[in-house]
């Protein structure tokens, strides 16, 4: 019977490591502290990127003015040695996110890029005198604008109530 006494010492051990190893991790999470918001994402100023794409640009380049407090932009970036891309990026209200992409790409590819995947759907709307279609199903919802030489699309996680607001916004220093 020797052997079973062993047995439960053993047991009776790994159950009191056990338990000083929970204490000890409950002392660390109380003491140590911790952040569990969300980061503070820093504005960004896109006008210089914003003049350089509408100088090197083949298409009136789109940026929104007139925007309600709450809108803060995160994100920019001009690539005229691919497609003239334009990218704008926005942290919209309720944590959102609104981004105004335009590019001389094939539609086709450069809507599915911009607007992760996103299918056309029957609806339109009119903004600005400017017929823009919907488009649902990807990560992304999208207002999309075919243009001559290229296409502007407003895509993100905001409602279409928000991509609606920042297409009304949109301004191109050549329009």
């Amino acid at each position: 019977m020797a052997g079973s006494n062993g047995r439960q010492k053993t047991v009776r051990d790994m159950i009191l490591s056990l338990g000083i190893i929970g204490i000890a991790a409950a002392v660390i999470y109380v003491f140590i502290p911790h952040d569990d918001s969300r980061p503070d994402i820093k504005p960004v100023d896109y006008r210089v990127e914003l003049l350089t794409a509408r100088r090197a640009a083949a298409y009136p380049v789109a940026a929104p003015e007139g925007l309600p407090a709450g809108w803060k932009a995160t994100s920019v970036r001009f690539r005229g040695d691919h497609f003239d891309a334009w990218h704008l990026g926005f942290q919209a209200p309720g944590d959102q996110y609104v981004q105004i992409e335009q590019s001389t790409q094939k539609p086709a590819e450069f809507i599915d890029e911009a607007s992760q995947g996103a299918h056309a759907t029957s609806t339109t709307q009119r903004i600005d005198g400017r017929t823009w279609t919907r488009y649902t199903g990807g990560r992304y919802d999208a207002l999309v604008l075919p243009g001559k030489g290229s296409t502007t699309v407003v895509a993100g996680t905001g409602s279409f109530r928000q991509l609606t607001r920042m297409a009304e916004a949109l301004r191109s220093a050549k329009s």
